[in-house]
């Protein structure tokens, strides 16, 4: 056997080994999930009502409830991270938690880097102004101040407008307070948690028609670290176990209000 060939075979031997304990150690990613005995899952914390921080400064929502009952069902208990949007997937990436269960778009270039359990919900593009204002379509748009949560999709959708002055903020509740308070002239985001802020709290907000608009439909997924089959298997299987058996259904009326899947 020559050395060359002693080389390769030892190389291949290697790259096999390797590959065989790094898909061990992803698919023991569940396992270690349960021998902790807690799940860490990461949300904006600035979402409402799908994720928020209430009176009490707990975490709150329909994404926090979802996460817990899939921890629930996975026999651990949740432990919710909040943190900055824009950098919400590079703390899954390191570790810093298990799963991110935060309204998350499913989009093909996110899913180069996670995988998604799901979807869980459904969402469409919303476009606001204030009401009395004197834009009454897309077209008067131009030139105006739009403000968008950084990190979103819809950051990156309204920066390809063209003639558009995109404000970046940390999430709805100062996108709101911006837009009543005139600091910008309009705000792009996912249009239930605003039409529910209109119904409950009376903001003086009216939608723009976006029915023309190409790409308004999403739907959002639970990101987990690619390789974990064995996890995205059990998160998958719980999520649908929920929906099946009405659980799904019952967080949903209480913090939207209804059925969005």
């Amino acid at each position: 056997m020559s050395n060359l060939f002693k080389s390769a075979l030892a190389a291949g031997v290697m790259a096999v080994a390797t590959l065989g304990a790094s898909q061990s150690v992803q698919a023991d990613e569940l396992a270690t999930i349960k021998e902790n005995g807690v799940m860490r899952i990461a949300m904006s914390g600035a979402y409402p009502p799908f994720n928020f921080v209430n009176e009490q400064n707990e975490v709150v929502g329909f994404d926090p409830a979802i996460g817990a009952e899939i921890a629930k069902r996975l026999g651990v208990e949740v432990e919710i991270v909040t943190t900055a949007w824009d950098g919400i997937i590079g703390g899954l990436l390191a570790n810093k938690y298990d799963a991110i269960v935060g309204s998350m778009s499913i989009t093909d270039e996110r899913k180069k880097v996670v995988d998604f359990v799901g979807p869980y919900y459904r969402m469409s593009r919303g476009i606001f102004v204030k009401q009395g204002s004197d834009v009454a379509d897309l077209a008067g748009l131009e030139g105006r101040k739009i403000g968008v949560t950084l990190g979103e999709t819809h950051e990156q959708w309204a920066q390809e407008q063209e003639g558009w002055d995109v404000r970046t903020y940390k999430g709805l509740p100062e996108l709101l307070l911006e837009l009543d308070n005139g600091r910008i002239d309009a705000i792009v985001t996912d249009d239930i948690p605003v039409l529910l802020a209109i119904r409950e709290n009376g903001n003086a907000i009216s939608q723009l028609d976006t029915s023309g608009l190409a790409g308004v439909a999403d739907q959002a997924g639970i990101a987990i670290r690619k390789g974990n089959p064995e996890l995205h298997k059990a998160m998958q299987e719980a999520l649908d176990a929920m929906q099946e058996d009405g659980t799904y259904l019952t967080i949903a009326e209480e913090w939207v209000g209804g059925d969005i899947r």
